[in-house]
């Protein structure tokens, strides 16, 4: 069961300006037929059904047992194990295990601008604030090392802990993009032409005879593979290649035209071009920047 403890955190500047800083920690196991939530927390964390509440900050409630419900002003969402319920700030909402079975819930408080930014990835949304990620031991272990981290409160305990809710969101988005293709055929598929990328990240690749050697449609292909790493297959691709052709321009003494050419490049202006897009600027002015 859930080690009762929360605590709530003051900041100082530091904190405030290092982009990401806690506000509070805890966890708690809701006993069946217990009051929720429980009177100790402070006035403005605390709330009753009738009214809900509205914070000023984002919250991320793992719930490891138990059911419940949670409402918001785009509606009513189901609350089982392995549900995660976001709050973003001034939205009302409301939430509470069912009175017959109680939950068991880990919670974190945060604020800050690198948050705001986190949090527009598309898969935290108001409108659909109860995320069904399973029950992870990942994200049960970070969540338990931020509470150990607070709980002790050490000096610089504020970035470290930051570092771990980052460490928690890219968790979510990552289960999320491979929501609905763990253990399907063309999940391996995806990292088998991926690997063959990497192999061939020198040469042009015909992506849609890869496909049908592993007997996917391309279309169906493609769209998966986008969902799976967030790019196009092409794409993808090409990223590899403008890594690779970073990497040559720093570490080696190698013309323009030979990367080009060794990269698999039709033309050398093809390929300032295409890097020029990609990264921003030329070939030649990126190794004069770092040399």
């Amino acid at each position: 069961m859930n080690k009762e403890y929360f605590k709530y955190l003051t900041t100082a500047e530091d904190d405030i300006n290092w982009g990401l800083y806690l506000n509070v920690a805890g966890s708690a196991t809701i006993k069946p037929g217990t009051l929720y939530p429980p009177i100790k927390h402070p006035s403005e964390y605390f709330f009753d059904w009738e009214s809900g509440r509205i914070l000023q900050e984002y919250q991320l409630n793992y719930i490891t047992e138990g059911t419940g419900i949670f409402e918001n002003k785009h509606g009513k969402f189901n609350v089982k194990p392995g549900s995660l319920l976001l709050i973003t700030p001034q939205v009302w909402h409301r939430y509470r295990p069912l009175i017959k079975t109680g939950w068991a819930e880990n919670y974190i408080g945060f604020n800050g601008k690198i948050a705001d930014e986190l949090l527009k990835n598309k898969v935290f949304s108001s409108r659909q604030p109860v995320i069904q990620v399973g029950t992870k031991e990942e994200i049960l272990d970070t969540y338990l090392k931020i509470i150990d981290l607070v709980e002790k409160e050490r000096p610089g305990f504020q970035q470290i802990a930051s570092g771990l809710v980052v460490q928690l969101l890219g968790y979510i988005v990552s289960f999320e993009k491979r929501k609905g293709l763990s253990g399907k055929p063309i999940a391996k598929v995806i990292e088998d032409i991926r690997f063959l990328m990497r192999q061939n990240v020198d040469k042009e690749i015909d992506l849609q005879e890869l496909a049908r050697q592993n007997n996917v449609g391309y279309s169906y292909f493609r769209k998966m593979f986008k969902k799976y790493t967030g790019v196009s297959p092409g794409q993808y691709h090409l990223q590899l290649r403008i890594i690779r052709a970073k990497e040559l321009l720093v570490s080696t003494d190698k013309s323009i035209k030979e990367i080009s050419l060794e990269l698999g490049f039709q033309t050398i202006h093809y390929f300032s071009l295409i890097f020029k897009k990609k990264v921003g600027v030329n070939p030649s002015e990126f190794r004069k920047r770092l040399n």
